[in-house]
């Protein structure tokens, strides 16, 4: 089994929302998502899409969204982004019933002997308009990323992979933030992240930190084409 990513996909059934502004890579983006997702990942693979999927605002608006890429090849691992309001409690999500979907939320999933695990994250500790509700939502995620990553913690796998919506990187030097501590401390191989584009891409670190491969998963960054993380075995 292959393993993909690509998030921020911004898919919108209604036709209200433009991409416009974030370069020309966003002309017709989801017709190519949609294109490149069924050229490249295989019904045996796997797609991890860590946030910012839909702007809709309620899961019934979501759905329609959803259902589009439910239908595409392969099991897909959502995890959730700063746009996704639609995003609800773990049984709404498991209502919408859809067939090759899961979400990642404070749990994990084992793809052979791949551990895959997630939160959204949070804005890094950093400039004047960081507040005390940023802090608690910031010290919530890390929360939340130590749960994912406790429920396979005596488990042996090949990798580890965690999504993010958030840079685990703080923006003033692109050093590690205390998101990467956490993944250090249990082990974690592989982290993916989005939430970056256009000028915004001169933030992305790449590459081996620390002992952890990071890969800038945002769409517009691949343009619009899944990238292949790892081989999960059977």
């Amino acid at each position: 089994m292959n393993i993909y990513a690509m998030s921020d996909l911004h898919l919108d059934s209604t036709g209200e929302k433009s991409m416009d502004v974030f370069g020309e890579v966003w002309e017709n983006y989801q017709e190519e998502i949609f294109k490149n997702i069924e050229d490249t990942v295989s019904e045996g693979d796997m797609l991890l899409v860590p946030g910012d999927i839909s702007w809709a605002l309620k899961p019934e608006e979501a759905y329609l969204d959803l259902k589009k890429l439910d239908a595409l090849p392969g099991k897909k691992l959502l995890g959730k982004g700063n746009h996704d309001y639609w995003w609800g409690t773990k049984a709404k999500l498991k209502g919408m019933e859809l067939e090759t979907i899961d979400f990642v939320q404070t749990n994990s999933f084992k793809i052979g002997d791949v551990g895959v695990f997630g939160t959204r994250g949070w804005s890094s500790k950093e400039g004047e308009e960081y507040s005390e509700q940023d802090e608690k939502i910031f010290e919530r995620e890390l929360n939340r990323l130590e749960i994912s990553l406790e429920t396979l913690k005596d488990e042996k796998l090949s990798k580890r992979i965690v999504m993010l919506h958030y840079p685990p990187f703080r923006f003033s030097d692109s050093s590690p933030n205390e998101f990467v501590d956490i993944m250090k401390r249990y082990g974690v191989d592989i982290c993916i992240y989005g939430h970056l584009h256009a000028e915004g891409h001169k933030f992305a670190v790449e590459g081996s930190v620390e002992g952890i491969e990071f890969h800038l998963v945002s769409c517009d960054y691949l343009k619009l084409k899944p990238k292949f993380i790892a081989i999960g075995g059977e």
